[in-house]
């Protein structure tokens, strides 16, 4: 069975919306189960992300995609816990060859949000992964996928929380690219 997990922190539900959209765009491939892990406050003490269980989940899955907002042109502090923490799992290299994508919301048209993918991608490449990027170009008008012109990943742009419907189109539409991959590269 292919495992698939989307690893994210959301203050507003925002990013968690855009998460969601990634599940359903997963699960129109068959034969793939999908850990969804939404980073909690109370796994990081003193400062450091402490959830030994995730990371053994993480450790058998084929994919793991990241998701934040944006805060200040970077993840936020949550969801850096989180990677520094992974870098006990960096010294052996158990995330290398696994696929990985990356998305993110922030407020505004562009608040550096591809900063925060640029993170993201280099987290994965630290760990050897397989960085899988939108594949859409530019949507015209609003109409089609990546509206916001991102190559990297999902970039939501959130309005009084809630999320444009192209934004979480491209998302499932990243949901199902990360899904194909994974699935051929398992084959």
């Amino acid at each position: 069975m292919t495992r698939i997990a989307i690893v994210y922190f959301t203050e507003s539900n925002v990013t968690e919306k855009i998460a969601e959209a990634i599940v359903s765009g997963i699960k129109q491939e068959d034969g793939i189960t999908v850990i969804l892990h939404r980073i909690a406050g109370q796994e990081i003490i003193e400062g450091r992300f402490e959830n030994p269980e995730l990371f053994q989940q993480l450790k058998s899955c084929d994919a793991i995609l990241f998701g934040s907002p944006t805060y200040m042109g970077s993840v936020s502090a949550q969801f850096k816990a989180f990677a520094d923490a992974s870098s006990e799992y960096w010294q052996e290299q158990e995330w290398a060859d696994k696929i990985s994508a990356g998305f993110t919301t922030g407020t505004g048209l562009n608040g550096d949000q591809s900063s925060t993918l640029q993170y993201m991608s280099t987290l994965a490449s630290q760990h050897g992964m397989l960085w899988v990027n939108i594949a859409s170009s530019y949507g015209v008008e609003n109409n089609k996928l990546n509206r916001l012109g991102c190559q990297l990943g999902v970039v939501s742009q959130a309005t009084n929380g809630s999320v444009h419907e192209v934004d979480l189109a491209t998302a499932k539409y990243l949901g199902r690219r990360v899904a194909k991959l994974t699935l051929r590269l398992n084959e």
